[in-house]
């Protein structure tokens, strides 16, 4: 059996399990790959410690070399179900299952699973997934070289995914739904710059359209109720993310955002021994030095659990 488990390999359980390794706890991290949501959105960093700019892929390499020299157990696969049991000792423990039939179990656990990218909901989504739709800008920018993009959302991962466009593609479209976006200003005068790209407010995309390939895009201008169709190749959504709970709901509270609610003093769950980090809990900050910082936190207050627990 061991002392914690830790499911997920982004910022905070790569974190948590630096530290559990640390603190000689007998730690097994669980994750499908490496990186999460640092690899799929995080273009370019420049306010981690320590970086003044650095890619997404490049620092979670850094991280995933720092834990590989711990002495920590780590399977590549995804989790499956958590079960909360007691024993005859009455020592609790916890089982898990993975997507590939194995079976683990540990005193605590650590959920810091992170989140999924959220989808747009329209027609043609599904269709188009693979075929010019994509949810990561460095997975799949450098195909659309020379062509016009659009990029679904004026959020920072939206303003970052367009000029990281801007040294590939050939016209870069910014869609926002609301009147105004919600991008830091440093973001926008970068983009205000760039004369490649075209910020579009008051957009609500209705439609993808294509044969076997995307070739437009429908939206209705807000304001003037206008259906608009562009002609474009590619479709980047940047509309945030949700959390990657589906393992483990009957052993949490969620708010409203379908986020684990967490004690902020150590990163408690409800389930005594069940701990939580990172973009999956309600923590307001979604920034990689926080996930990273609630990950250390959750793994310095698991040994203080087993220490006074068990």
């Amino acid at each position: 059996m061991y002392d914690l488990i830790i499911v997920g390999g982004g910022p905070a359980g790569i974190t948590a399990g630096i530290y559990a390794s640390r603190q000689n706890l007998n730690t097994l991290l669980i994750t499908k790959s490496f990186g999460g949501q640092l690899v799929r959105k995080a273009v370019a960093i420049e306010n981690y410690p320590g970086f003044e700019e650095i890619s997404g892929t490049k620092l979670i390499k850094r991280f995933e070399r720092h834990l590989k020299k711990q002495k920590i157990d780590i399977e590549k696969d995804s989790v499956r179900k958590i079960k909360k049991l007691g024993s005859s000792s009455g020592e609790a423990k916890f089982l898990i299952w993975t997507g590939k039939k194995k079976q683990f179990q540990s005193k605590t656990v650590i959920i810091a699973s992170g989140a999924d990218p959220r989808t747009l909901g329209v027609s043609g989504e599904k269709k188009f997934i693979g075929k010019g739709i994509s949810y990561c800008v460095q997975c799949d920018g450098p195909l659309f070289f020379n062509k016009r993009v659009a990029v679904i959302g004026g959020g920072n991962g939206g303003f970052e995914a367009a000029l990281f466009l801007n040294k590939i593609a050939k016209k870069i479209y910014i869609l926002e739904y609301n009147a105004t976006v919600n991008a830091d200003e440093i973001n926008q005068k970068k983009v205000r710059k760039a004369k490649k790209i075209e910020v579009l407010t008051s957009a609500m995309l209705k439609k993808i359209k294509g044969k076997k390939f995307i070739d437009s895009i429908v939206f209705q201008d807000r304001k003037t109720k206008k259906n608009i169709e562009l002609s474009l190749e590619g479709v980047f959504v940047e509309i945030g993310s949700q959390p990657a709970t589906s393992f483990v709901k009957d052993l949490v509270d969620f708010n409203e955002q379908n986020e684990i609610k967490i004690n902020p003093l150590n990163c408690q769950t409800k389930t005594s021994g069940l701990f939580a980090a990172g973009d999956v809990t309600d923590e307001k900050g979604k920034q990689i030095v926080i996930a990273a910082g609630e990950g250390a936190k959750a793994s310095i207050f698991v040994n203080k659990y087993l220490q006074e627990k068990l």
